[in-house]
């Protein structure tokens, strides 16, 4: 990990040598006198340009698979991602409602117009969902689905009759992007991502068990109505806070948790570390493609992914019987 983020950190229309790109963050991380054997335009283009863009692709990228390995064992559904329950497209909604009105990205009413979409998403799945006092697995996903739909409608129509001067913005927004990455934004993302890997390692065992089934859960103890409000509640903060500084990146939720099942299996307390530092990897090494494969131009970091994921999740469909994937 530690690699990547270096060598990433060099790449760029700019190239930067590793040997520099560690002197200047040792510059600026570590206390003492360095003497400056690089020059001002490389000082600024690492530690002010790309390192916190590197560091939020890894933030964004640990906290869409951790959300994709929580739903899948929550809702028993291979397919689950951060789509599922509609938060990312209520997420993108509330963005897109900031953008509209003139906000800047990723600005704080941008920020929390995102927190806002993701909020209202989980509560109006966890009314739609609720039977009884209970939450269904099949009704959350089928509500989820229906509420994405219906979000991605909406904010398809503010797209289409938004300024045209805001539409180019809006829309490398809903691909997903990280070029509006610096130091401001990192923070929020990196908060969420901390108390929801806390939360997660906590309830390992949790996830572990509800895998087995409501019934088989609840003899071992666990809240199963419960739990799902709180997963619900904590994928819904880490959604919100990803889609408000880079927009809607699919696939990295739904792949890397699967990946990750086949190296270490299934027990949340090893798999959930592994799919942290997969998923930063697979979107430090995304988003180093989107930025350098058409330099000047940058491509969607949603767009990198599904072109360089999809053919590699096929590929091990094919391989692998669809048991051991599921």
């Amino acid at each position: 990990m530690v690699v990547a983020l270096v060598v990433s950190v060099g790449l760029g229309s700019a190239g930067v040598r590793p040997g520099t790109t560690l002197q200047i963050l040792g510059d600026h991380l570590l206390p003492g006198e360095h003497v400056a054997s690089w020059s001002p335009v490389e000082d600024r283009i690492v530690w002010s340009f790309r390192t916190p863009r590197v560091l939020l692709a890894a933030v964004v990228g640990a906290a869409l698979a951790l959300v994709g390995a929580i739903l899948q064992a929550v809702i028993r559904n291979p397919l689950a991602d951060p789509y599922v329950l509609g938060a990312s497209s209520g997420a993108a909604l509330g963005a897109v409602i900031g953008l509209a009105l003139g906000a800047s990205v990723p600005g704080v009413f941008v920020t929390g117009s995102a927190f806002g979409g993701a909020a209202l998403a989980g509560v109006l799945v966890y009314v739609l969902a609720s039977r009884g006092g209970r939450i269904e697995s099949l009704r959350l996903v089928l509500a989820g689905v229906a509420l994405s739909y219906l979000f991605s409608a909406i904010t398809s129509w503010l797209t289409v009759t938004a300024e045209h001067g805001k539409l180019p913005g809006i829309l490398f927004f809903l691909l997903g992007s990280i070029s509006s990455a610096d130091w401001t934004t990192l923070p929020l993302p990196a908060i969420a991502l901390g108390l929801g890997a806390a939360y997660t390692f906590w309830r390992a065992d949790h996830l572990n068990a509800v895998m087995t089934g409501d019934d088989a859960a609840t003899s071992l103890g666990v809240d199963v109505n419960r739990f799902r409000v709180e997963t619900l509640l904590a994928t819904s903060v880490l959604v919100g806070s990803v889609v408000a500084v880079a927009g809607g990146i699919g696939f990295v939720g739904m792949v890397v948790p699967h990946v990750c099942r086949l190296l270490v299996g299934a027990d949340h307390r090893r798999l959930l570390p592994v799919a942290l530092i997969a998923g930063a990897l697979l979107l430090v090494a995304v988003d180093t493609i989107a930025r350098t494969a058409a330099a000047p131009r940058e491509l969607p970091v949603g767009v990198v992914t599904a072109l360089v994921g999809a053919p590699f999740f096929l590929w091990l469909l094919r391989r692998r019987p669809v048991g051991s994937v599921s």
